[in-house]
């Protein structure tokens, strides 16, 4: 499997025995022929026609080539089996999915980990959300960080496993590819904000802030019609139509241009000849109908990717928020006295707070 945007990522084979493995090549044949037994025998496995499962749609690009778009629930098995399903039938030439590569560490961790992981927000997670994303985008991250871990807790589920999942089975197909197809999270986090006034901020923060509701065996059970998670989410933001254009449809219009650009001939590599593609895309079901109704048009993503600088109000807060941290500081430093007020100053924990308020660096556009 070529993994393409993001770390390289050997897959080992499955443990599972109905999981069709690659067969062992000869070592004494040849380059060419074995790259030619190995597109032979994905041809043979793969399905024209395969039974789709309901999550499942059928796009066809202008160049004859095939998209499956899988709708997932993050915190559904059953979606992990659909997309598993449907990569094992189609044995496709790219496989995407709905995540971008500064949440492609996803892909790497065991469910132990990553429910270790969502539960656990502390400081080193807040500094570094602030660093990457703004004062404002970094710490609304925070708080949708945790509603995705109230959901994990509840549920004793990780989210992404159908991601993981796509991951494991791409590396079972020969020739191919994996691709990261979502807008970056600061660009997302930085345009959400940016359309929010002060009070819709305070707002939704409070909502944020004070999720606490119990999740069902009833709830589960509906994750497998529909997810969970995004369905909190449009709850929570339906009071903000601007959010859910930057953190919805703005997202439908940049996975639809990636999945079109994953979606195009390919060659063969036995006459070098461009042959239709056929390819897997995963995202959650919330994303679909924006994707199809998007698939045929023509799409400009640069309007998508600007990201507006600064705006006064954070340069003040955080200028404020530096100006406290500065006077508790130099209160101390008084009451410690001079060596052990230098020794607290020069402490790692306190530059990397300073450091946390420095304005973040502008993000390249793409």
């Amino acid at each position: 499997m070529d993994q393409d945007n993001s770390e390289d990522e050997s897959v080992g084979p499955s443990e599972d025995p109905s999981e069709e493995e690659l067969p062992c090549v000869p070592a004494e044949i040849s380059d060419g022929d074995a790259m030619e037994m190995l597109w032979q025998l994905r041809s043979e496995r793969r399905q024209s026609s395969p039974e789709l499962p309901e999550t499942v749609t059928r796009l066809t690009a202008p160049d004859g080539s095939l998209l499956y778009l899988v709708g997932t629930a993050h915190f559904s098995d059953s979606s992990k089996q659909d997309v598993a399903t449907m990569i094992r039938a189609v044995q496709p030439d790219v496989v995407v999915v709905e995540l971008c590569q500064y949440r492609v560490s996803m892909l790497k961790m065991d469910e132990i980990t990553l429910l270790r992981e969502a539960k656990d927000i502390n400081l080193d997670k807040v500094q570094q959300a602030i660093k990457q994303n703004g004062l404002m985008s970094g710490l609304m991250q925070i708080l949708l960080l945790k509603v995705s871990a109230h959901i994990t807790e509840q549920l004793g589920m990780a989210p992404g496993g159908e991601f993981r999942e796509a991951f494991k089975e791409a590396g079972q197909v020969p020739f191919c590819k994996f691709h990261l197809g979502d807008r970056p999270i600061p660009v997302t986090f930085k345009r959400a904000i940016a359309a929010l006034s002060l009070w819709q901020k305070a707002r939704l923060a409070w909502g944020l802030c004070f999720l606490s509701d119990p999740i069902s065996k009833e709830d589960v059970e509906k994750c497998k019609q529909k997810d969970l998670l995004e369905q909190t989410m449009s709850e929570m933001i339906g009071e903000f139509p601007a959010l859910h254009q930057t953190i919805v449809a703005e997202r439908d219009i940049y996975l639809t241009h990636t999945l079109r650009h994953a979606t195009r001939c390919v060659e063969d590599p036995r006459t070098t000849r461009k042959v239709p593609a056929v390819v897997v895309g995963v995202v959650g079901m919330g994303h679909v109908p924006g994707i199809e109704s998007n698939w045929e048009k023509q799409l400009n993503i640069n309007e998508i990717m600007s990201v507006a600088p600064p705006s006064r109000f954070g340069w003040v807060l955080r200028t404020v928020i530096k100006g406290v941290v500065a006077g508790v500081l130099g209160y101390a430093c008084y009451r410690a006295g001079g060596t052990l007020g230098r020794a607290l100053l020069s402490s790692p924990t306190v530059l990397s707070l300073l450091e946390t308020l420095q304005p973040p660096a502008a993000l390249s556009q793409q």
